[in-house]
């Protein structure tokens, strides 16, 4: 995964995060709308980027985890 949809994926956490705690102690409505849609406009566009990264690998599900491999059974 290339390391701009991880960025994105950072700053639409932080931005739903801080919406929370906004609304937590009673900011104004408006600035809590448009942090919202706007998280949910960067949400949708990561997703976009992670689902069309030109990413392969020879990883199977049988492989299990990446940091424990399984040797297969030949």
């Amino acid at each position: 995964m290339k390391n701009t949809a991880m960025i994105l994926l950072g700053v639409t956490s932080l931005i739903l995060i801080a919406i929370v705690v906004l609304v937590s102690v009673e900011f104004s409505f408006s600035l809590i709308f448009y942090l919202t849609c706007i998280g949910q406009i960067l949400l949708l566009v990561t997703v976009y980027k992670i689902l069309t990264d030109d990413y392969s690998t020879d990883k199977t599900f049988d492989d299990f985890y990446e940091d424990y491999p399984i040797d297969r059974e030949k």
